[in-house]
């Protein structure tokens, strides 16, 4: 096999040609396996000042590395393997897991809340974790330094996990296609690859790549406060490669547009825009600017054709403002969170219906049809989830 230099395999990473690495020191696939999940153990341990702790309301890695280091603790040719690097004196340590708890709550069952698939071999194997060997192979792409300004970003990373732990995000496998990601990599993204949740801070100016493709350098922050400027290509073929890489969702977004059917998905659904024809007079005031905001998987005119006596519609007629047709959505999620962008501009109003009864309705906004076109466009490109509208402005601003 051909030798090659530090700077010759840069290159050769540059243009996406894999380099073989040789292992080193003689261990065996086991042994680098158990290796590098202790120096993750380790490093958690030198960012918190802590063993990592049981008990559900500790975030989720925590959870995995706790299970992970009593097991190497319980176990002899793993406490021999580590002794000369355990530096920080962990294997000497107790568990502190309830009875029965790394039985019922072990890596893989805790990885499943994250929606990752377990193997079905040994556990004591930590197959979730990769080995030094492919470890190394992966951060030769770009080296990693540490992030400066980390205290920026670690908010967002707390963030992040905390709404995968409440089930307001989730993780997805990759999407695959021809031996890379079907989607775009954009700037906003969160994904997990190597154990580490990775955050895509900022994409450069797309340019040329040597092979012809189009590529743009990254700024990509690890939840370990160290960062890499590796090429987008470059990230794309390390979650490809990685078996436990993942895409972190956005929240609330759930399947709007999946690429499969999931319970509660639907075919095809329709934002509608209306116009009331009402003469109370906080309508008539703010007609031109007031629309009621909705989702149907019905035909709209069927859905508005009694509206005069429906105090959702004002008990009186509408017109139709505009219609936006989407495919493979969840319209219920779809509309709280065009219901969510829209709150700070709803229409504080009581409506009497037909028995004298009032009523408040919620769909009704004070919001120009431009910006509802804005939030329809970035429903459909996945970012409305990060904005809000300010009804002082009359625009979209960053949700804080």
């Amino acid at each position: 096999m051909v030798d090659f230099t530090d700077e010759d395999d840069a290159l050769l990473a540059e243009l996406g040609v894999e380099v073989e690495t040789k292992q080193e020191g003689g261990r065996t696939a086991r042994e680098e396996r158990i290796i590098a999940g202790f120096e993750e153990i380790q490093r958690f341990v030198t960012e918190h000042g802590r063993v990592p702790q049981h008990g559900e309301g500790r975030d989720i890695f925590e959870r995995i590395y706790a299970v992970r280091l009593d097991r190497l603790r319980d176990q002899e040719d793993c406490r021999s393997l580590l002794a000369p690097m355990d530096h920080q004196g962990l294997l000497a340590g107790a568990g502190a897991a309830p009875s029965g708890f790394a039985e019922e709550m072990d890596d893989d069952a805790l990885l499943a809340e994250l929606g990752v698939e377990a193997p079905a071999d040994d556990l004591t194997e930590l197959r979730h974790v990769r080995s030094a060997a492919d470890k190394r192979a992966a951060e030769e792409i770009a080296n990693r330094s540490r992030c400066e300004d980390f205290e920026r970003f670690k908010p967002l990373f707390d963030q992040v996990q905390n709404e995968i732990r409440s089930g307001l995000r989730a993780t997805r496998p990759i999407v695959k296609d021809t031996g890379f990601l079907k989607a775009e990599i954009k700037a906003g993204q969160f994904f997990i690859l190597g154990g580490q949740l990775a955050y895509v801070a900022a994409v450069g100016e797309p340019f040329k790549a040597p092979n012809g493709e189009t590529d743009s350098r990254l700024r990509v922050i690890y939840s370990n406060a160290t960062e890499s400027d590796l090429l987008l290509r470059s990230l794309q073929r390390a979650l490809y490669k990685d078996e436990a890489g993942r895409r972190v969702t956005e929240p609330n977004a759930g399947p709007l547009f999946a690429d499969r059917t999931e319970d509660g998905d639907e075919a095809s659904g329709t934002v509608y825009v209306l116009r009331s024809k009402s003469d109370h007079p906080d309508v008539a005031a703010h007609r031109e600017v007031l629309h009621k905001i909705g989702v149907t998987g019905n035909d709209v005119a069927t859905r508005i054709a009694n509206a005069r006596l429906d105090p959702t519609f004002l008990m009186a007629d509408v017109e139709i403002v505009a219609t936006y047709e989407l495919f493979n959505i969840n319209r219920t999620r779809l509309e709280n969170i065009i219901h969510r962008v829209f709150a700070p501009a709803r229409l504080d109003i009581t409506i009497n219906d037909r028995m004298g009864h009032p009523i408040v309705p919620r769909e009704w906004f004070l919001v120009p049809l431009f910006v509802i076109d804005d939030v329809v466009e970035r429903i459909k490109d996945g970012t409305i989830t990060g904005y809000v509208y300010d009804p002082k402005t009359a625009a979209l601003t960053r949700a804080a």
